[in-house]
């Protein structure tokens, strides 16, 4: 039925009531049309004396809507699968990013101690220089 199934896909429900000759209360009914079923699979309908559509075979569709049915609850579960993998990856790369966050603030700190120790170096550096002198020669 693999494929087959996919027919009640193109299936329209509607809502009709029938003839006060067939109910006379005319109770609103939900179904489908023989002669548009016929369109989309023309097994799925039961036939009067003359060859035209006359009821439509509920218990072919049902077959096939349960089909269906089957095949999306199967990508349903694929699909959280998928989800749940991917939730999992997303939470590692999450923790992952985080410990590179910590590593580089860590760095920032000891990048920040080294350039206040080179600015310390640099100023003992430039008060220990000798003054400069300015000689100025006599004729």
């Amino acid at each position: 039925m693999d494929k087959a199934s996919e027919a009640v896909l193109a299936l329209k429900p509607v809502t009709f009531r029938y003839k006060a000759a067939i109910d006379q209360d005319r109770i609103p009914q939900f179904g489908l049309i023989a002669e548009e079923v016929e369109k989309v699979n023309p097994d799925l309908v039961v036939r009067d004396t003359e060859g035209k559509p006359y009821t439509v075979r509920y218990d072919a569709v049902n077959a096939m809507m349960l089909n269906e049915f089957l095949k999306a609850h199967r990508k349903i579960e694929e699909q959280e699968t998928t989800i749940a993998e991917l939730r999992s990856t997303v939470a590692k790369e999450e923790a992952r990013f985080a410990q590179q966050e910590k590593r580089m603030e860590a760095l920032t700190a000891r990048l920040k101690e080294q350039a206040a120790q080179i600015q310390k170096v640099s100023a003992q550096i430039e008060m220990s220089k000798p003054a400069l002198r300015v000689v100025v020669n006599k004729p």
